[in-house]
């Protein structure tokens, strides 16, 4: 008796382990039953789509076109240096933006293998099918900045400069110290810890975890408070008004393809690490900066700090005061742009204090 009811047990341990290792399936944009697709899209090579938005001035009268890369739990629509950018200095900097939808995130499909290469590589589609020439600028916020360091290892030839806003950061690069990253680990909630080793040691439970009801799941995901600094809440109006107006696009296909797929490769093994890069630009020409805030909770500044002096050819701007949504705050699109663009010095003692 007792070996017939071991083996029940086992065979109901091993359902229920193959159950939760299941991925649900996504609700394709353009399927049957799936949501409508809204806005214009390219075909890559492998067929899959790319949904984007444009900004800005056209591509035939713009002298600078940039491609926009949103961060986690957002889509094309939050192309945050184009939205806060005034028809005034739009018209002055004589910008283009285009934002995309990051595979799995809005109307864009679902890319089950995605890797950092293939997201640059779709980036180099993006901007071909587009006609933005042969060099092209790319801006990252947040989750967004991981997809930079891609095309700054993949496609560094087809970029006239990069900038990085609160670029998330991977713990386990090798090339922070030990102690540093461990430090900077315990930082982050409890939860957040868990979220972390979940999506980096065990990525087939991302979904699991993020979804189950016995542990807290990712604070961010959840939007904590305490992830936010004052700086942050005070500028989260600016952010809520604009999502209101897309609320649900960016996981509109499924969570599972979009947040939680974002997490098992922003925080899984990667196949370089972005301290191990050269200058991409040993000949000058073109510009790579990193903008952070030193409060931010979500990005900790002492790693951001390690990277900037390993890597000195990226030009670092450190805000005093500032927490993870300072582009939103006001003359910052302006200012981040001015630098990427223009080469022009701004003074940080006006934007410190935003």
């Amino acid at each position: 008796m007792l070996k017939e009811i071991t083996a029940v047990l086992l065979i109901v341990l091993l359902a229920w382990t193959y159950q939760i290792n299941q991925p649900p399936t996504p609700n394709i944009c353009g399927s049957p039953g799936g949501p409508a697709i809204t806005a214009p899209r390219i075909k890559l090579r492998d067929g899959r789509h790319l949904a984007y938005k444009e900004h800005g001035l056209s591509k035939d009268l713009a002298k600078h076109k940039i491609i926009f890369f949103h961060g986690f739990t957002s889509s094309r629509h939050d192309a945050v240096i184009a939205v806060h950018l005034s028809q005034e200095m739009v018209q002055e900097l004589g910008v283009y933006v285009v934002s995309f939808d990051r595979p799995g995130y809005g109307e864009s499909d679902p890319e089950p293998n995605r890797t950092m290469k293939s997201l640059a590589m779709d980036v180099e589609q993006l901007a071909d099918h587009l006609g933005l020439g042969s060099k092209f600028y790319v801006v990252g916020f947040s989750m967004g900045g991981q997809a930079v360091w891609g095309c700054l290892k993949y496609i560094p030839h087809r970029l006239a400069g990069a900038t990085l806003l609160a670029p998330v950061i991977n713990y386990w690069w090798p090339g922070f110290p030990a102690k540093l990253s461990e430090k900077a680990y315990y930082q982050q909630l409890a939860q957040d810890q868990w979220a972390l080793r979940v999506a980096h040691y065990t990525p087939w439970l991302t979904h699991w975890w993020n979804t189950q009801k016995l542990f807290p799941p990712s604070a961010v995901i959840a939007r904590r408070p305490e992830i936010f600094t004052p700086q942050d809440i005070q500028l989260m109006s600016k952010k809520i008004a604009q999502k209101q107006q897309h609320k649900g696009e960016p996981v509109k296909q499924g969570v599972y393809e979009s947040l939680h797929r974002d997490m098992m490769i922003g925080f899984g093994s990667w196949e370089f690490d972005p301290m191990d890069l050269e200058n991409p630009f040993p000949e000058g020409g073109a510009s790579v900066h990193i903008w952070q805030g030193d409060e931010d909770r979500l990005v900790p500044v002492i790693l951001q700090r390690h990277i900037s002096e390993k890597l000195p050819w990226i030009q670092y701007h450190e805000l005093r005061g500032s927490g993870h949504l300072f582009p939103h705050a006001d003359g910052m699109s302006e200012a981040i742009l001015k630098v990427l663009l223009l080469d022009q010095k701004v003074a940080l003692s006006s934007t410190e204090n935003l």
